[in-house]
């Protein structure tokens, strides 16, 4: 009888065991998004196979672009220079330009400069200065809308520019506005001088700078409003900003800027399912991999920490998109491909932001730097920075479809 027993104990104990890993592996299977074949480098060696220039064979010097797709055409915007590889914000010939692409054909249909320094428009005058990191959104059915920063590091603030390109006629207005930042002290130019007082207001440490506030990363839509991750590169500075309804001002949310000593700035955000809204930030001190921060409201920021599922990145702009109900995060790996810097970018996919798997692993001695990802009629397309021989790799700006 007592054998009996022992042996029914067993039977229920490996019963529930098996029961345990049934429940394991069927979660498991919930979870998995991709097939257990699936080749995340030969994947993303498809999409490099289809990419195309974008940039005017004049230009040497390309980074920093972003996109928006209207109809059958994507409109790219770049910061590019004739002279040299690379980009600096002290170049004044540092240029902004936007690229007419066919989705259908990948033609590029025209090259229109847009801002450049000393440029004259109907209403004022650019000052000397780059034209750096210009962003683009579709305002209304006839009308896209392109930021710039027009700056001049050590001689004067640095002001963010907007102005209308018209989709019928495919060209710019005339006029052209100043953009405004909304802090708790009131409104103002887009400055970099109120955007470190805000923050400073909250007990940001390091030092203001006169240059380097950026529209950093894609506009978002929650509820009914527009949002976009505001950064100042050289500054270390970040938060999150909510645009008013006719698009011309930046309100600023909260900041999310500690630990102070790890330098942290060009961030993405997204909204995670529960709401929360979580950040991932490029880390230019400490061993530069990724740091993230989360916040119920938009307003509080937890200090950012690293994460284990981001694993021996490197200081370059991350990014975090959500399509057809997936996240899809993509960071820079520390990894070199012959010696070249920014070669491997990693592009992760997920269900709830917790848990990632591996859709594009992109390798190339060309570099895959400073992508951007956005959906359109039921296609991913992206823009990504790309070069040759320069050590930068910043010499053109590719487009094409990811999936």
């Amino acid at each position: 009888m007592k054998t009996k027993k022992i042996i029914l104990a067993a039977a229920l104990f490996c019963g529930a065991l098996n029961s345990t890993a049934f429940a394991e592996s069927s979660t498991a299977s919930v979870q998995k998004l991709l097939p257990p074949e699936w080749n995340a480098k030969a994947a993303a060696d498809r999409v490099l196979a289809g990419l195309v220039k974008v940039t005017a064979p004049q230009v040497r010097g390309a980074h920093d672009a972003e996109f928006a797709c209207a109809g059958e055409r994507a409109f790219v915007v770049a910061e590019v220079n004739d002279d040299r590889p690379s980009e600096n914000s002290g170049w004044p010939f540092i240029y902004a330009a936007l690229s007419v692409v066919n989705l259908k054909t990948l033609a590029v249909e025209r090259i229109i400069p847009f801002a450049q320094s000393g440029q004259a428009y109907a209403n004022e005058t650019l000052p000397r200065g780059s034209c750096f990191v210009p962003r683009i959104i579709r305002k209304d059915a006839q009308t896209l809308r392109c930021y710039f920063a027009n700056e001049a590091p050590g001689e004067r603030q640095s002001q963010t520019w907007f102005l209308d390109f018209k989709l019928e006629s495919l060209t710019f207005e005339t006029h052209i506005h100043k953009a405004k930042l909304k802090t708790a002290a009131g409104l103002f130019d887009m400055q970099p001088r109120f955007f470190h007082a805000d923050a400073a207001a909250e007990g940001f440490t390091r030092k203001p700078l006169d240059h380097g506030l950026y529209l950093f990363s894609a506009f978002q839509s929650f509820g009914g409003k527009t949002y976009v991750a505001l950064n100042n590169f050289p500054g270390g500075q970040n938060a999150l900003a909510v645009m008013s309804d006719d698009l011309e001002t930046f309100e600023i949310v909260g900041h999310y800027n500690l630990p102070h000593e790890l330098n942290l700035t060009e961030s993405a955000v997204n909204r995670l399912p529960d709401g929360t809204w979580l950040a991932i930030c490029r880390q230019d001190g400490g061993n530069r991999n990724y740091i993230f921060s989360t916040s119920k409201d938009g307003k509080a920021w937890t200090a950012g920490r690293p994460r284990d599922f981001v694993r021996k990145g490197t200081n370059s702009k991350p990014t975090f998109d959500r399509f057809n109900g997936l996240y899809y995060l993509g960071w820079q790996e520390a990894s070199y491909i012959n010696g070249v810097g920014r070669s491997v970018f990693n592009l992760d996919i997920s269900r709830d932001g917790k848990i990632w798997e591996r859709k594009y692993r992109f390798e190339t001695e060309k570099s895959f730097q400073y992508p951007a990802f956005h959906e359109h009629n039921g296609t991913i397309w992206l823009t990504v920075t790309q070069g040759d021989t320069d050590k930068s790799r910043k010499e053109r700006i590719m487009f094409g479809k990811l999936e």
